[in-house]
């Protein structure tokens, strides 16, 4: 469960590229405001779960909901960090930071049937999870042009107003703009199988089934947010090239 980057400046930072005003200043700071406060919610609701004690760590949960669906060929490791939990579809392992491996506690248990959640995807070929890692080699290209465009626009006088850089920007953010939305479905359907097999397995309570709901939920709406504010910066910067033309 890495979040996803929240507070990217590189429009702001880039916005001479475009003729620099109040807009994105406007952007970036609400997009600031609503991830630090949707960030805040979610360490809040994590702390708060995770004095809710249950049997089993969060790696046993992670092995057994494997093992319950059939998965045989993916590791259950520990890494380091505080919210760095994530499935590396490349070499099969449910990456658990310390705290979760560890843990015994609702929090725990929802973050770790969550990324075993993502290892089904995998196995049962989720097609939206198939898109966005088709999506990562892109993603990471826009992301050098966009560096690149930015660099040029600070030490480059005749990038100031030039058409195809304003072009190629926007061509890249989109690309990340479309990357922020497919993660979306990709997340949210990670924790409806995890809240599925939570229920289903009876490793928690009702009331421990609800409080890993509410967890995943809030850790969701990072993602929302990250996907609003990229598209926020899109619609800005597509705007300001077409007012140009």
């Amino acid at each position: 469960m890495t979040l996803p980057s929240l507070l990217d400046l590189t429009p702001l930072v880039a916005a001479p590229i475009y003729g620099f005003d109040a807009g994105i200043l406007i952007i970036v700071g609400i997009a600031m405001v609503a991830s630090w406060l949707v960030s805040w919610r979610l360490r809040s609701k994590f702390d708060q779960y995770s004095k809710v004690p249950l049997s089993l760590s969060g790696r046993e949960i992670a092995e057994r909901m494997l093992r319950e669906n059939g998965i045989t060929d993916v590791r259950v490791i520990s890494t380091p960090g505080r919210l760095t939990d994530h499935y590396n579809p490349a070499d099969k392992t449910v990456n658990l930071s310390e705290p979760v491996y560890h843990a015994r506690t609702v929090s725990a248990a929802a973050v770790a049937a969550h990324e075993c959640g993502h290892a089904v995807q995998h196995a049962k070929m989720y097609a939206p999870l198939k898109m966005r890692s088709a999506l990562v080699p892109v993603v990471g290209f826009a992301s050098q042009m966009m560096n690149i465009i930015f660099m040029v626009s600070i030490f480059g006088a005749m990038a100031f107003g030039n058409p195809m850089l304003m072009g190629l920007y926007v061509a890249a953010l989109g690309v990340t703009t479309l990357f922020s939305f497919v993660t979306l479905p990709v997340e949210f359907d990670a924790s409806k199988r995890a809240l599925a097999w939570i229920e289903g397995s009876g490793v928690a309570s009702s009331m421990g089934h609800q409080q890993a709901k509410d967890a995943l939920f809030w850790a969701a709406m990072t993602y929302v947010v990250a996907a609003l504010a990229s598209l926020a910066q899109l619609l800005y910067y597509l705007m300001r090239m077409l007012d140009r033309r």
